[in-house]
């Protein structure tokens, strides 16, 4: 029922997700509306449920369903499966959910009927016990997987944003998520690991022979791979660090070297560089590279040579708004921002994030002692460092908003 008490359809599942070492989330509902037609209504959309009836409330996305790989549908796919309990084959009668918080809900427990095999008229008859309740825990974590095949799944992957593969990651078992990682290429699986929550990313790391985890970290931005790299023991973080490819290695060794909520230690090393005799033409061109984040495209920093960092002296930045407003043919160098001090490496978050506000950036340079550009602090990297240390694996748990809701589907 909606909010104005009409009847919308009828619930015909319930869209669940394994977590590790802990009962399933309920995500939401599918509901069959009256042509027919399936649709998921997410639990923060769900005000009550009764006996007789469920009520919502808010706006719902009409799309058709369609189940994420992920995600089991409770009486399509566990009702009736035979699981072993107690050394003895049993049904799946029922399963119960709860409302641990706030429109918030989990798989509580789960009703079993046990089988036995009786001898009727001399022929062997399967007989249904009598109906126990048992708690959620009771069942092995691999019943709330997808029946697929690795390719299956990894097919669906490659279709995915690097957040939604981390959320997919984050979601399976140990063992299937070992499995998964072990298929995906390097490049998708180091995009995923920037998503995850740290605790996460160390224990799937370490899951991962040495040789891969390296191949993994080099494919990581630097300032990423390096606050991997100082979350793990000193001796397999050294072990990585040698089988990296050497030059992936000393960028990560370089950031090391800062603390770890300092411009330093937040810092990537491999922003846009130029000299002051490269034109408007030329640096569009590099900005316009794709593998550039947006942060990272929105400045180029002019330096005296050479070019990468740590660089030439550092003389000043330009803006992308306004090398799109020049001639293509003038020298960069005419154009610098002269009221944008640079960051030094020592600068804490507090200042960091005030230099922020001050100037209305969303990338800003860093020096070190010598003046030399060493790396630039985007806004992404300071938010990551400002949010909670667990917003990560809040955002994977659905808790952060409606919005993880939305266009399911």
């Amino acid at each position: 029922m909606d909010a104005s008490g009409d009847q919308v359809g009828k619930v015909r599942d319930v869209v669940a997700q394994a977590r590790l070492a802990r009962h399933p989330r309920v995500r939401g509902l599918v509901i069959e509306l009256f042509a027919r037609r399936r649709i998921f209504v997410p639990m923060m959309r769900v005000h009550a449920i009764d006996p007789t009836q469920v009520s919502i409330i808010g706006v719902i996305d009409t799309r058709r369903f369609t189940r994420r790989a992920s995600e089991i549908l409770v009486m399509d796919d566990l009702f009736d499966r035979t699981i072993t309990f107690e050394g003895r084959s049993s049904l799946i009668f029922d399963v119960a959910m709860a409302e641990i918080r706030n429109r918030e809900w989990e798989l509580y427990e789960v009703a079993l009927r046990e089988i036995t095999i009786v001898r009727r008229f001399g022929l062997p008859t399967a007989s249904k016990g009598p109906m126990i309740i048992e708690p959620w825990s009771i069942l092995d974590a691999q019943v709330m997987e997808a029946e697929q095949t690795t390719d299956t799944k990894i097919a669906q992957l490659a279709t995915m944003k690097p957040a939604d593969v981390a959320r997919e990651l984050y979601g399976m078992t140990p063992g299937r998520r070992a499995e998964i990682a072990s298929a995906l290429d390097d490049e998708q699986l180091a995009d995923a690991f920037q998503e995850l929550p740290s605790d996460e990313q160390v224990e799937l790391l370490q899951s991962l022979p040495l040789e891969r985890a390296a191949d993994v970290l080099d494919e990581m931005d630097s300032d990423d791979a390096a606050d991997l790299i100082h979350d793990l023991p000193s001796e397999i973080a050294e072990d990585l660090l040698e089988r990296m490819e050497p030059e992936e290695a000393a960028d990560v060794r370089n950031l090391l070297v800062y603390e770890e909520l300092t411009a330093g230690g937040m810092m990537t090393p491999e922003p846009v560089v130029l000299g002051p005799d490269n034109t408007v033409a030329e640096a569009l061109a590099k900005v316009r590279l794709e593998e550039l984040t947006p942060a990272l495209a929105s400045m180029v920093f002019i330096t005296r040579q050479p070019h990468d960092t740590p660089s030439g002296r550092y003389i000043g930045g330009v803006h992308l708004q306004r090398l799109l407003r020049e001639p293509p043919s003038l020298q960069i160098g005419k154009m610098v921002d002269s009221n944008l001090e640079p960051l030094p490496t020592s600068a804490d978050i507090s200042q960091i994030s005030r230099f922020f506000a001050t100037y209305n950036l969303v990338i800003a340079p860093v020096i070190n002692k010598d003046h030399q550009l060493v790396g630039a602090v985007t806004v992404d990297d300071l938010l990551d460092h400002m949010l909670p240390h667990d917003w990560r694996g809040d955002q994977m748990e659905g808790n952060e908003s409606d919005l993880g809701e939305v266009g399911h589907g």
